[in-house]
């Protein structure tokens, strides 16, 4: 098995995670990072990787990999994109691409004429659950698809730093369900429309972001999906699907630790999602 040599960009939360599953994966070696912090560096250092630099110019200028992942603040993914395709490099992005459509084309333009390959980082086609209500819709299962309602709630909200960086609830966190409503059912959206306000953290809504929202969605053909997000789920990592058409309905339902249930005269317990 040839071993393929991978970069990583940005050491926050996300590049973390990255990092520790790619640590664990076959054929795989990560022979750089970056990130301006000395905290994100030093968990570089303790992961044993070879080269480690603040500076993504200089990572690039490294050379010796063949795919960088990039888990950077939202306003350096373009750039830093551009630079990996320039270098030969391919690349996985985390989501958006950028907050200027503008800009995502420009960007596309250099990938495509670079001849690497690009990948963002919308996870959940990738669910086993979430990929199922694809299958079985893709197999017209239910019909006629009418209806999808996707609920998206997280169990807490990023630092108020990040979000002031983010693009926002819709670009950084609605996104995926953007995406995942156009994917499971293989439609394009023509109409949205949206309403949000803070209900869990004034902060957020100091600084210019809302932490709760409601979209409508309209496809080409007139059928409708509804999303519903929170940042704050008290209750653990909320992810569900549901498409409804003219045959039947198809459910996709949280995932837990345990499917264990507790039976006693308080009531019923169970594992958080």
């Amino acid at each position: 098995m040839n071993t393929i040599k991978f970069a990583v960009a940005g050491l926050g939360r996300i590049g973390k995670i990255h990092l520790d599953n790619l640590l664990q994966m076959e054929g795989v070696e990560v022979v750089a990072a970056m990130d301006p912090s000395e905290e994100c560096r030093l968990y570089a250092k303790n992961n044993n990787i070879p080269f480690i630099t603040s500076s993504y110019k200089d990572l690039i200028s490294m050379g010796d990999f063949s795919v960088i992942l990039i888990c950077s603040p939202t306003n350096t993914h373009a750039d830093y994109v551009e630079m990996g395709a320039l270098a030969g490099k391919d690349v996985f992005c985390e989501k958006p691409l950028d907050l200027s459509l503008e800009r995502v084309l420009e960007v596309l333009k250099v990938v495509h004429e670079s001849g690497v390959q690009l990948m963002l980082g919308f996870n959940r086609r990738f669910d086993k659950e979430f990929k199922k209500v694809h299958e079985l819709v893709k197999e017209g299962a239910v019909g006629e698809p009418h209806l999808v309602k996707i609920t998206s709630r997280d169990p807490g909200a990023p630092p108020v730093s990040y979000i002031k960086q983010s693009g926002g609830l819709f670009l950084d966190m609605t996104i995926h369900d953007f995406d995942m409503a156009r994917f499971v059912v293989g439609k394009e959206i023509d109409e949205v429309y949206a309403k949000g306000t803070v209900l869990t953290n004034p902060a957020i809504g100091e600084a210019g972001d809302i932490d709760t929202a409601v979209v409508t969605l309209t496809y080409m053909d007139g059928t409708m999906a509804v999303i519903d997000n929170s940042r704050e789920a008290a209750y653990g990592y909320d992810q569900r699907i549901e498409v409804f058409g003219s045959k039947g309905m198809v459910q996709a339902n949280n995932n837990f630790n345990d499917s264990h249930r507790l039976y006693t005269s308080k009531g019923i317990e169970g594992a958080l999602p």
